[in-house]
């Protein structure tokens, strides 16, 4: 087994003389496996039912030579524009009534019958070419399913929507109950009145939002499951995968629903330009796909070797950027290593994406460092098949960040993953590794429940919090959690709801905090954002507003709750604040850290039950000093406790 180590391939882009130079580079550079076809419908079926095969089985064939394995796309990832043109019916429409025109890529709605019975006509009669092909290692439905067309609002959708509402109703009585109708005169007689929540006079009911969420993440789900299905039946063996996008500007998909689907997990990741701590949006992420695939490895399918195409500034990475970023996936369950794209574009909005290969060639810093990345990778081979084995657990529900972000709320300035985010730093910072997983995930090997702005939550969700808290856990709930459930109804009585007997207190009334605001703590802490009315109900207080709305009152309680403690932070932290609260946390949790960590230096590790694995990487200016003792991998060397700046370490223990 070993890592893979590869990209998109698009050869469709360039005259087939090119090719030999292609596969002669990738066998220089390691490359084991690629992603071909993803954008070729409109080759591979110039004109409904015409199939134009013979320049890829040239490609494949090509490629099979050379010991290059394939995940081959069905190609459905975006249709030509014959398809529109037959059929305009298929194009999406946006809420305020505006058609989406081919010229772009994911021009169909997903709910469109047209679209999938033409898709499925691609993906079936591919899979019937190519399933004995000797290269074949994986397929890969569509591509970033959703990322430009997730809602669509036309009358196609429309009557779907009405379809899955009446499945998951019944009857329209208890759809009425559900979306609280009652107000403002919404009641429905019949399922035939109901429409999407388009643009409309004023805020739109919020369980019809989120409720369409649901079913816009449930088509494209189920677009997916077609294709895959028929992958199954005349491909068996050849597991089938689509790349998710697991990041903090997309939540259109709800992957926890998705992951049970996949033979694979998969995820796209490019680090945010603009934040001169982007690493740390990547390790969430990494930590967070790692969830969606039980624990268990995934593959990274896209990222960039340098500067993306589509950020406002699109900065070039700093020399070694590359190998950090790769080595933190793999430290985070990656057993792939992929990129988008093998050779930077001629045309098309792409074209000043980076690449493997740059339109500079190989005489380039960063066709150097992708050969030397892949050695490196070589040499961690060993790593592939293992877990991690972590006591905290961070709760994130895509569900949950919908309804949060949703109109008419008490603060904008409460935003879903803010609190998962900086938790999620604060541990990092002192070497503690963590699981980001949903809420209903099985909590009982934690030491350490974190629960941030989980501002929907189930019955049963919040049961199995309470009992891992009272099996001995500790947990630290943030504001905003537990206030409303799964179909966003106040839980009354009293906030946080679902988690007042949790907590031992009871919140009166929100006093959000106007913008730049700040108050201070009793112990010093400083905050922002949000403070509330809040009385003990069996919580002991650890800390108090000085001033603000609020002079006095609780801001911080600690909970003896059965045999274990739940804390409470009502106000926003600042980081700091946060980074000391975490640490005060996980000591008395029992959580130990797999090294002395510090800012800008991560400490994660990987596990067969047998091995341990520790990654060390330093994203900082300076020397770092890790005490591990053991093997580094990546100099092929005894570890003598030193990681250079912006250097890496793999330690086998």
């Amino acid at each position: 087994m070993s890592i893979s180590f590869g990209g998109d391939y698009n050869p469709e882009q360039w005259p087939e003389d090119v090719h030999d130079d292609d596969v002669r580079l990738m066998l220089e550079a390691g490359v084991d496996l690629v992603t071909v076809g993803v954008f070729s419908w409109a080759l591979l079926e110039p004109e409904p039912g015409a199939y134009d095969f013979d320049w890829l089985d040239r490609v494949l064939d090509r490629l099979g030579a050379a010991g290059i394995g394939v995940d081959l796309a069905t190609a459905t990832a975006s249709p030509p524009p014959w398809l529109a043109h037959r059929h305009p019916e298929v194009l999406p429409v946006t809420a305020d009534g505006t058609t989406l025109w081919p010229g772009g890529r994911q021009a169909f709605c997903p709910s469109s019958p047209v679209y999938r019975e033409h898709a499925l006509r691609l993906c079936r009669t591919m899979a019937e070419r190519y399933a004995g092909h000797p290269t074949l290692r994986l397929w890969h439905v569509g591509n970033e399913l959703g990322c430009h067309n997730a809602l669509c609002y036309c009358d196609v959708s429309a009557a779907a929507f009405r379809t899955w509402l009446a499945e998951r109703y019944g009857d329209v009585a208890e759809l009425n109950r559900v979306w609280g109708t009652a107000f403002w005169s919404q009641r429905y007689a019949a399922f035939d009145e109901v429409q999407p929540p388009r643009a409309v006079t004023a805020t739109a009911n919020p369980t019809q939002q989120l409720d369409f969420r649901r079913f816009s993440s449930d088509e494209h789900l189920a677009n997916f499951v077609a294709e895959r299905d028929v992958l199954h039946e005349v491909s068996p063996g050849v597991p089938v995968t689509t790349n998710f996008m697991v990041t903090s500007h997309i939540k259109e998909l709800d992957y926890h629903r998705w992951a049970a689907e996949m033979d694979v997990v998969s995820n796209d990741f490019y680090v945010t330009a603009a934040d001169p701590e982007g690493y740390r949006e990547l390790a969430f992420c990494a930590d967070q796909t790692r969830g969606l695939a039980g624990g268990g490895p995934w593959l990274l399918m896209e990222q960039s070797t340098s500067a993306v195409n589509w950020q406002p500034r699109n900065v070039a990475k700093q020399p070694g950027e590359l190998l950090r970023n790769s080595v933190q996936h793999v430290a985070r369950g990656a057993d792939g290593v992929l990129f988008f794209q093998w050779r930077a574009s001629r045309a098309g909005s792409e074209k000043f994406h980076s690449a493997l290969v740059p339109h500079a060639g190989t005489d380039t810093r960063v066709w150097r460092e992708v050969v030397e990345l892949s050695r490196t990778l070589d040499r961690l081979d060993e790593v592939v098949g293992s877990r991690t084995d972590n006591d905290v657990a961070i709760l994130v529900d895509y569900q949950a960040w919908w309804a949060c972000e949703l109109d008419s709320h008490p603060s904008v300035d409460v935003t879903y993953l803010d609190r998962p985010h900086a938790v999620h730093a604060a541990l990092s910072d002192l070497g503690i590794g963590v699981d980001v997983v949903h809420p209903g995930t099985d909590l009982g090997g934690y030491r350490l429940v974190v629960v941030p702005t989980l501002y929907t939550v189930t019955d049963a969700a919040a049961a199995a919090i309470d009992a891992a808290v009272r099996a001995g856990a500790t947990a630290l709930v943030t504001y905003f959690s537990g206030i409303t459930d799964e179909h966003d109804h106040v839980r009354l009585g009293g906030y946080p709801g679902a988690f007042r007997d949790l907590l031992g207190i009871r919140v009166e009334e929100f006093y959000p905090l106007r913008s730049a605001e700040r108050v201070t703590l009793s112990d010093g802490s400083g905050a922002d954002v949000w403070t509330e009315l809040l009385h003990l109900d069996g919580a002991t207080t650890e800390a108090t507003y000085t001033d603000g709305p609020l002079p006095g009152v609780p801001a911080i309680t600690r909970h003896e709750h059965g045999a274990g403690v739940a804390w409470y932070a009502a106000t926003r932290l600042d980081q700091t604040a946060l980074d000391a609260l975490v640490a005060r946390i996980a000591a008395e949790a029992g959580v130990r850290p797999i090294a002395a960590g510090r800012a800008g230096v991560e400490v994660t590790e990987r596990t067969d039950g047998e091995h341990r694995w520790v990654f060390v990487v330093n994203h900082t200016e300076s020397e770092a000093v890790v005490e591990l003792a053991g093997h580094d991998l990546v100099r092929d060397a005894a570890y003598d406790g030193r990681v250079p700046a912006g250097g890496v370490a793999v330690v086998r223990r």
